[in-house]
Order: structure tokens, then C-alpha cells, then sequence
């Protein structure tokens, strides 16, 4: 569950069960609204490439944004020249924008930002996932296949591909907002193309899924990298015996500070909300120490992060086989 996400959203206690009237509308009101755009009553846009979204049904971090990254190489590396779209979330871009490498995080918002920095991809963000592709495709038209980061609730743009990060501890209690983390309920995914398990799932998510394809993945670094020079790089052994500050504004900062630990690190564990907007002292630190935060964090806070801070990149490590699913469907698609 996320850092931030209220505690009863773990056990279906009194809180849970109060709320759950506002739950049931919920899912009738988002039930009616997906049932509109499948009856063609609420107009669908079809935008002239394929469309694969990554998403997921929960609030919380479940890796969709290493997921985007390694689908975006994936693509590039058979023969794709792909465009991601994001809605820009934490930033404050009206309309449509174009987010350029090293672009202002509050304005764009963290995760577009480090997208553009890492893919090597044109990346728009807006509300209006549609505009914001049209935009792409205008500004890029080399683009022809377009992956949409958090978009699987946004049923105006048609998607081709869905592909959905599951990581069931964020599934909570398995309800609807506001009773529960839950966007959408659970037997959603098994209409989707592909689940992408961040760890394990238990056998009663596992008979919910029906038989969509599960492709587990993990996320994996080799080295730390200065904040200040990225092409400075140290083995987790040079900062073995100091005093460590770690941390981390995602939506699980213990998943970080586990794996740091994994590497014989003593922590002082600095957790912040998911998308938290840094200021130099949340980053301080005292003469001989070492702060070390995740790339999401290093992206807002390098202007005025200590010299001796670091960042441990991370990469999805997916199963075999889930690359070559998508492009099977990408070929049979319709604007394939």
C-alpha cells in the first residue's frame, strides 16, 4: 500500500465498512461510464497508430513507470519507433505540452520527466490522453506506436494492448474507492491483454484472473550513480560502514529501502509521500554522511541535492515472452 493511503484501507474493519455504501456507487457510477463507452453511446478516438496502456487497477505504486520504460526499449529494439503519453500527474501543464529531457518536474511532473530522460522517447503529457497523442504524432510522425503511462481508467482513447502492473499489496482490502484502494474491481484485469506480476500472487488473485497471460518482472539495479554526475558510478561496498540516509517520495519507499538494507546498508529511513515536492532540507545532511534516493527522486531534487548524494537506477527485469506477446497483437491490430 502506498506511504500515504489510509491504514483501513488494509482490513475491511468499521471504517472500510462505513464507507462501503459510497463504494457501491462508486463502481455503479464507473461501471456505467465503461458500459457507455462500449455501447458507443460516449464517442471512443481511435488515433491512426497502435495503442498499448500500462496501468493498473489500484492507487499506489505498483511499477508502472519501469514497466512503460522497459516496454518502450523493447520496442525500439525490434524495429518500433514508439511515443509515450502521460497525464502529467503533480505537474501543472494546461492542455497539451512536450516534456523535454531535463525538463522542470513541477511542471510536468516527476514521472514524465524521468520517462523523457530515460526512453529516449517524445513524451506529451495532458488530462485529454487523445489530444495529447494527436499532439505527438503531429510534432513526430516518425512515431508509430504510442504507449499510454496510466491510462487504463481512461476509456476515451482505444487502446489495442493493456497491459496490467499488478504488485497485491496494493490491492488492500479489495474495494472500491473510497472504502478500498480500488479503481476498478479485481475481475477487471482478467479482460486485459497481459498482467505484469510485481511479486507474488496468492492462489485466490490467481483464480480471479481467469487465464490472461501473467508475466512476472522485477526491479533491478547494478550501481549507484552521483546525483550531480550520472556517469559517476560506486559499488553498494563504498558506503558499507558509513552513516546512510535514505530516501524515497514513491508510492512503496519500503520496496527501496529493503533493497538498499538487502545490500548490508544501515539506514536512517527518510520516507515521503508518492510525487512529494522536495525542498534543501529534506535532503540534508550532516558532514560525512550520504544520502541516497531513488531516480524518480534524483529527477526534482539535483539542483540542490548534497554533493555527496546518490541515486540507485532501477530497471524491469521481465520473464521471457511477454515482449513478443505484445508485438503478436500489435501486428493484428487494426492501425497496425
Amino acid at each position: 500500500m502506498p506511504r500515504s493511503a489510509p491504514e483501513f484501507w488494509r482490513h475491511r474493519g468499521v471504517p472500510a465498512l462505513a464507507l462501503l455504501p459510497l463504494s457501491l456507487l462508486f463502481a455503479l457510477l464507473s461501471g456505467a461510464r465503461r458500459w457507455l463507452y462500449r455501447a458507443g453511446v460516449l464517442r471512443v478516438e481511435r488515433l491512426p497508430v497502435p495503442v498499448i496502456v500500462v496501468g493498473n487497477i489500484a492507487v499506489g505504486g505498483s511499477g508502472k513507470t519501469p514497466v512503460a520504460l522497459w516496454l518502450a526499449a523493447e520496442l525500439k529494439a525490434r524495429g518500433y519507433t514508439p511515443g509515450i503519453i502521460s497525464r502529467g500527474y503533480g505537474g501543472r501543464v494546461v492542455g497539451v505540452a512536450e516534456v523535454e529531457p531535463g525538463g522542470d518536474p513541477s511542471r510536468f511532473g516527476d514521472e514524465p520527466v524521468l520517462m523523457a530522460a530515460v526512453s529516449g522517447c517524445p513524451v506529451f503529457v495532458g488530462r485529454d490522453r487523445p489530444a495529447a497523442g494527436r499532439a505527438l504524432l503531429a510534432a513526430h510522425p516518425a512515431v508509430d506506436v504510442i504507449i499510454t503511462d496510466d491510462g487504463l481508467q481512461h476509456y476515451r482513447l482505444a487502446r489495442d494492448v493493456e497491459l496490467v502492473v499488478v504488485d497485491e499489496a496494493t490491492l488492500g482490502n479489495g474495494l472500491r474507492l473510497p472504502a478500498g484502494p480500488l479503481r476498478e474491481g479485481v475481475g477487471r484485469i482478467a479482460g486485459s491483454t497481459l498482467v505484469m506480476a510485481h511479486g507474488a500472487f496468492s492462489p485466490g488473485l490467481k483464480r480471479k484472473l481467469g487465464g490472461v497471460p501473467v508475466f512476472d518482472f522485477s526491479l533491478t539495479g547494478d550501481a549507484f550513480e552521483r546525483v550531480a554526475n550520472r556517469l559517476e558510478r560506486c559499488e553498494p561496498a563504498r558506503f558499507r560502514g558509513r552513516r546512510v540516509c535514505a530516501m524515497a517520495g514513491i508510492g512503496r519507499p519500503e520496496r527501496f529501502f529493503g533493497q538498499l538494507e538487502a545490500m548490508g546498508l544501515a539506514l536512517e529511513r527518510r520516507p515521503f509521500p508518492d510525487h512529494h515536492t522536495y525542498t534543501a532540507a529534506d535532503v540534508a545532511i550532516n558532514d560525512g554522511d550520504v544520502l541516497l534516493m531513488t531516480e524518480k527522486d534524483a529527477v526534482k531534487c539535483w539542483p540542490f541535492a548534497p554533493a555527496d548524494s546518490w541515486v540507485w537506477p532501477v530497471r524491469a527485469q521481465v520473464a521471457p515472452g511477454a515482449a513478443e506477446l505484445i508485438v503478436e497483437k500489435l501486428d493484428g491490430s487494426p492501425t497496425a
